[in-house]
């Protein structure tokens, strides 16, 4: 067993050096060319001055050198912190500040964005852009990097150091950047290889950003099977069909993303067109899935096998549920049992806690909320509530936190949105509270209907389900919702708007 995960890589080189790595659209990169091209990148890192611990970011749109760079910063000794390119420049200015960034992996197209942050005045030195300007900072690009020794880089890692920073999605508040070892990683990736039976023959689909951690499954979990992960272009994400037909082209046997982007690919894949036999393995988590939706999915590839995998960031994976059979009726899916090497505890309330190997480091420079939420090193609250099932599996009951108080009752956020998903008409529903300038709490809900619906139609639907205090004070219908960049719901955009109604 390789104590760190970027050993996955030199091992796959040793055991078969053609075999593919990674691979976007005809662009392919062998297990070889990724030992030696993360060599190149670790050892261009430490000529830089890295130090071992230090946070490099990486800027990058999803490209071969996205893998490439995660591999090289962690074989440097160093963490990489994946930066979402889409976010707005007061937060990238944050993270780059708060982690004390001073190396940037980026490219032509984001360097701008780079120097219009006050944090970039720190920034020492930037990889990859092929277009040099005249700059105070050390400007190299990728030929630079490939001029560079292939031989292993001289520095010791140890598997409790720092191998990853990633900052938690959204576009309001402050983000918090949720740290993993090499240790936790390993653990999240070995999970990975033991639970889906990964082989070298694997081709596992990479469909999210780097900065969305299910992606860290599809690295990692793929190297250390020695298989090959076949990044989606972010263009294909968007459009389910052409995404269908990367499926089958690229002969993907695996698969983990989110709940939307499989509704979105049940329909609008035309999966009737496309042989995907060779995908054996669905997996989903991030949101809930509606049932009829995942049963449309499993209807369509009755060959695969599908699981519903339950853990947050901090703790991924810690939970997971195979569903035999397409679900019959609305009732949610459960997020099933806990997974190997983990252990769960439940208290009266509902709140879960985990011990696993995965679990996060803590938070960077945040004391106040490594206090809350890490019992000890390895134990984490998760800030979730579920409810054990009599057969042992565990139901999601949604976040202590989505959990609000409006005209004096308790209302799970949670609850409401799955009725509002139980309406057959209703394709996605997002609920979300309002507080005004007073401090009162009010509830609303948006919808994407398969139809047109009525407000009142759909306002009757909720009466039958939840109490009078529950039902939303507005309810909308929304041709399309925001998303953040790892495709969940954007929330706080819908709250956002709401409030300024």
């Amino acid at each position: 067993m390789p104590l760190l995960v970027h050993d996955a890589v030199d091992r796959g080189a040793e055991r078969d050096p053609a075999h593919p790595a990674v691979v976007m659209g005809d662009a392919t990169l062998s297990y070889a060319e990724l030992r030696d091209a993360t060599n190149r990148l670790a050892n261009t890192l430490i000529e830089l001055g890295a130090q071992p611990g230090d946070r490099v970011g990486l800027y990058l749109h999803k490209s071969i050198e996205t893998v490439v760079t995660a591999y090289g910063i962690m074989k440097a000794g160093c963490a990489f912190v994946p930066i979402d390119p889409l976010i707005p420049a007061e937060r990238l200015d944050m993270i780059l500040d708060d982690c004390g960034i001073s190396i940037v992996v980026t490219e032509n197209r984001l360097l701008s964005r780079l120097d219009d942050t006050t944090a970039g005045a720190a920034i020492t030195a930037t990889i990859g852009p092929d277009q040099k300007a005249e700059s105070r900072r050390s400007q190299l690009t990728w030929a630079d990097v490939g001029e560079r020794s292939s031989a292993a880089p001289e520095r010791t890692v140890d598997t409790h150091d720092l191998a990853y920073l990633m900052y938690t999605s959204g576009s309001t508040g402050m983000p918090k950047g949720m740290m993993h070892s090499h240790h936790t990683s390993l653990g999240f990736g070995l999970w990975g290889v033991e639970y889906c039976q990964l082989v070298p023959s694997d081709r596992v689909a990479s469909h999210g950003p780097l900065h969305f951690d299910i992606s860290i499954f599809d690295i990692f979990s793929t190297g250390l099977a020695g298989a090959t992960v076949v990044l989606v272009p972010e263009a294909v994400t968007k459009f389910p069909a052409s995404f269908a037909k990367l499926l089958e082209e690229q002969q993907v046997s695996a698969l983990f993303t989110v709940p939307f982007a499989l509704a979105q690919l049940a329909s609008h894949g035309a999966l009737d067109t496309r042989d995907l036999t060779a995908l054996r393995w669905v997996l989903f988590g991030g949101e809930p899935f509606t049932p009829r939706h995942l049963r449309s999915l499993m209807e369509a590839l009755p060959h695969a096998s599908f699981a519903n995998v339950y853990g947050p960031a901090e703790a991924p994976a810690c939970v997971c549920h195979v569903v035999s059979e397409p679900p019959t009726d609305d009732t949610p899916i459960p997020i099933g049992t806990v997974s190997a090497n983990t252990t769960a505890t439940v208290e009266a309330d509902g709140s879960l806690t985990i011990e696993a190997q995965s679990v996060t480091l803590g938070y960077w420079n945040r004391p106040e909320l490594n206090e809350r939420s890490l019992v000890k090193p390895g134990v984490f609250r998760t800030g979730d509530l579920v409810r054990v099932r009599d057969d042992g599996l565990y139901d999601f009951l949604g976040r202590s936190d989505r959990m609000v108080k409006t005209r004096g009752f308790r209302v799970e956020l949670d609850e409401v949105e799955a009725a509002l998903n139980a309406h057959g008409d209703i394709a996605e529903a997002a609920t979300f509270a309002v507080t005004d300038d007073e401090g009162v709490t009010t509830i609303h809900a948006a919808f994407v209907g398969a139809r047109e619906l009525a407000v009142d139609d759909v306002r009757a639907h909720l009466a039958t389900r939840l109490p009078a205090y529950a039902i939303p004070v507005t309810l909308r219908a929304e041709e399309t919702f925001p998303r953040t960049t790892s495709d969940k719901i954007d929330r706080s955009a819908l709250a956002a708007a709401t409030a300024l109604r």
